[in-house]
């Protein structure tokens, strides 16, 4: 039986004085059985009585049991369970006021069994909960309690101690580490305490890696191996967007690869990995992300339409119906010109590119022709991954002012009345020759 008495005459207000119990680690049910007395003539309090409960030598954290002025010595009981590892420690605390008078404490047993009036917390079950979420405490008590208790809990924690009255939740986010709670009432002096374990929902550490390429799918390795926060992993998800915009997926998987298919060609995407831990909130932010681009498809056609703008004798204006990345499959093509024609007994074939593919009425002129001859035309678009090809239009081009009738070729034949005359065509007749001159 310890005891403690402070005499509080000639003392300024806010000393202190401190009576400590040994600490208490078997585990099992104790009773803390108590006698006090705080009293002065003057009826003025000369101090404050405190009780804490320290637990495994961290912060005394808040009074679980306080009185100011009795008269009288009366008698109380603080009822404490621990559990291994755990232990405790109650510490008396006398806080003086200014007044003079006496705090006494006498006859403090500490008892190996459940109290008689106070009751015990059964022993409570360590919770589980992932960061961000709410936790739900069970506590239970063996024995009777008045409407005037307060519900307390205390917490050893990185994070403020907080007040509750009838139900507490916790909303402290992003806490990764081992916590240890303490609950207890006030009035009634029971204490027990348990662990809050909170968990940090897994992520990736490194993005996930590409294996092959297609225009409409992409092989990864997720590569999820490396993680921040906690496991174990219950399910793993590829979360895909395109770089540009605002459209994503999330598929489950499986296995450590995966074929993201359905995509479009030619398109940057970002691909990270959701890992999931067990529990409500158990969905880690994505991992880093992979940016990698589809490759280019083969056009799905060519271009259509195909007609004649304008005639001349020596060039035509072609025009054709306005494609876009719908038909070329692929952000980086060409569109050619083709044609061919007989010059001087022999066939021309040339190409040219055509620059004029994002206009809405795009058209192209071919210069440098020969009048009154049977031009072929055809356009071709092509892509790093294939060509497509557009019907062949068949075209003359007009006639044009015949080249001079040789000099050398002009002959005479001269007769009484007449000269005849005979010569050879021009070299070049552009046309059907209707009128000779002399």
């Amino acid at each position: 039986g310890s005891f403690m008495l402070v005499n509080t005459s000639g003392r300024f207000a806010g000393q202190k004085a401190h009576l400590l119990m040994p600490h208490l680690k078997e585990n099992d049910t104790h009773c803390i059985d108590f006698h006090y007395y705080v009293s002065s003539k003057s009826g003025a309090s000369p101090g404050t009585l405190n009780v804490y409960v320290k637990v495994n030598d961290g912060p005394i954290g808040n009074p679980v049991w306080n009185t100011s002025i009795t008269a009288t010595w009366n008698r109380a009981e603080l009822a404490i369970s621990t559990f291994w590892p755990n232990f405790y420690q109650v510490v008396f605390e006398v806080v003086t006021s200014g007044h003079s008078g006496y705090v006494a404490i006498d006859e403090v047993k500490v008892l190996g069994h459940p109290c008689t009036k106070t009751p015990h917390f059964l022993r409570l079950q360590s919770v589980e909960v992932n960061a961000g979420q709410f936790a739900t405490f069970q506590c239970t008590a063996n024995g009777g309690t008045d409407s005037g208790d307060k519900l307390w809990l205390q917490v050893i924690s990185f994070f403020p101690n907080a007040l509750i009255s009838g139900e507490r939740r916790d909303s402290e986010r992003n806490v990764k580490h081992e916590e240890l709670w303490a609950v207890h009432f006030i009035n009634i002096r029971f204490f027990s305490a348990f662990e809050l374990l909170l968990y940090e929902p897994p992520v990736p550490i490194a993005p996930p890696q590409l294996s092959s390429v297609g225009a409409t799918y992409l092989w990864i390795q997720l590569n999820a191996n490396s993680i921040n926060g906690d496991g174990p992993i219950i399910q793993r998800e590829v979360e895909y967007r395109t770089s540009s915009g605002s459209w994503y997926d999330i598929q489950p998987v499986d296995s450590t690869s995966y074929k993201i298919g359905h995509l479009d060609p030619d398109t940057e995407y970002e691909i990270s990995v959701l890992l999931t831990r067990p529990g409500e909130g158990g969905t880690g932010s994505p991992g880093p992300a992979l940016k990698t681009r589809t490759k280019c498809a083969d056009p799905m056609r060519g271009p259509r339409r195909l007609e004649v703008v304008e005639i001349k004798s020596r060039q035509i204006t072609i025009c054709w119906e306005p494609f876009g990345y719908n038909v070329t499959r692929c952000h980086r093509y060409n569109l050619t010109v083709h044609y061919r024609y007989q010059a001087g007994g022999q066939e021309q074939v040339r190409e040219e590119v055509s620059w004029d593919t994002e206009s809405s009425h795009p058209q192209h002129t071919i210069t440098n022709l020969s009048p009154y001859t049977n031009v072929s035309i055809k356009l071709v678009l092509m892509n790093p991954e294939g060509r497509k090809e557009s019907q062949e239009l068949v075209v003359q081009t007009d006639e044009d002012v015949p080249s001079a009738v040789p000099l050398e070729s002009i002959q005479g034949s001269t007769f009484e009345e007449k000269i005849f005359l005979q010569w050879r065509e021009p070299a070049q007749t552009y046309g059907v020759i209707t009128l000779y001159e002399v």
